[in-house]
């Protein structure tokens, strides 16, 4: 990884279109064929005995599918390395600038950062039998160094202690409502990818006065696009503005008081991918963890305990939760983001003076 290059140059003419709820690269070669997972790929993770996963999922869902992969392969040991995605991307270009090759498996909730590793040249090509069989072409890499592990929203939400259901905002505009001047909390896409990508579709969609109006309402402005979540449940904030999708759920199935709101506008769409590097430490472990986080199994298990979305077709949502089809989202395009993210970052700066 060359930190002298910017990200936008890397992507200068390779091609890359990311469009709708999905991602597609240049084909640069053929996918390899899918690979099951075998006694002899167990055997030879458990002789690594440990997988280094770099992620920007937040925290507890990371580890709840880490020791899922435990109890079903015991004697390998996952340590889960979790920080916003913009900082999973600075730490793996410093380290592989220094020839220090210590993740074996990446998940980032900045689409654009595959882009980067793929011109890179530091992905495995790997391609799971479930992701073979169960997912969309759309959702995984054509030449299989990547596929989407997860999938979610980033919302607008409330605290039902300190906000009426009849009073609550529905959408963007209404967040600009005098009402909720130091009210709202949101993040910043200088930490998180979630946000990144959200402000781009938002910035698009709605043009940068919005965000300059929203500056003027006092806002509380937090890093990870899981502290939105969290202050709102402490009530240190009425509403939040953005924020994980994923973490209202498990707060809501909890019996906390937040409650979701789709807006009107649409809802920003957020897609994770997973991918293996090249010169993982643990190849084999890498790999079966991969085939794992891909699978059916690990798939509903971000879904009821994760309160993520999956693309796998075997899965099913939860009960009780609005489904992805019957909400209106904005359009993802990673390649944008990509070319625009370091403009972004200055801009949202200058006008939130953070």
């Amino acid at each position: 990884m060359r930190n002298s290059i910017s990200r936008r140059k890397l992507l200068a003419g390779a091609g890359a279109v990311l469009a709708g709820a999905a991602f597609s690269t240049r084909v640069m070669a053929a996918a390899p064929p899918p690979e099951a997972v075998t006694p002899a790929l167990i055997d030879a993770a458990k002789k690594e005995g440990k997988v280094i996963y770099y992620t920007s999922t937040d925290l507890p869902v990371a580890e709840k599918l880490a020791k899922a992969f435990e109890a079903k392969y015991p004697g390998i040991a996952v340590r889960v390395e979790r920080t916003g995605a913009e900082r999973v991307f600075q730490r793996i270009g410093q380290e592989y600038s220094s020839n220090i090759h210590a993740v074996d498996v990446v998940n980032s909730s900045d689409a654009a950062h595959f882009i980067v590793w793929k011109r890179d040249g530091i992905l495995a090509p790997y391609v799971p039998e479930d992701v073979a069989k169960f997912y969309p072409v759309e959702h995984k890499d054509p030449d299989g160094q990547f596929a989407s592990f997860r999938v979610w929203l980033s919302i607008i939400a409330y605290n039902t202690n300190l906000v009426k259901a009849e009073d609550a905002p529905k959408s963007f505009a209404d967040l600009l409502d005098p009402k909720w001047k130091g009210k709202i909390v949101k993040a910043h896409p200088g930490y998180s990818g979630t946000i990144m990508t959200a402000t781009y579709q938002m910035q698009r969609d709605l043009g940068w006065s919005f965000f300059e109006k929203l500056a003027r309402q006092n806002i509380m402005q937090v890093q990870s696009s899981a502290d939105p979540p969290k202050k709102l449940d402490l009530g240190e904030r009425a509403v939040m503005a953005d924020g994980n999708e994923y973490n209202i759920f498990q707060m809501k199935e909890a019996g906390r008081p937040v409650e979701p709101v789709y807006a009107t506008e649409g809802s920003p769409l957020i897609i994770g991918p997973n991918g293996v590097f090249k010169d993982a430490p643990n190849p084999n472990a890498a790999r079966l963890f991969q085939s794992f986080s891909l699978s059916r199994e690990a798939q509903q298990l971000i879904i009821d305990v994760g309160g993520l979305r999956s693309v796998h077709s075997q899965t099913v949502e939860k009960a009780g939760r609005k489904p992805l089809k019957d909400i209106k989202t904005m359009k993802d395009d990673a390649a944008a983001v990509e070319k625009e993210s370091e403009a972004i970052k200055a801009r949202y700066t200058k006008i939130f003076r953070v």
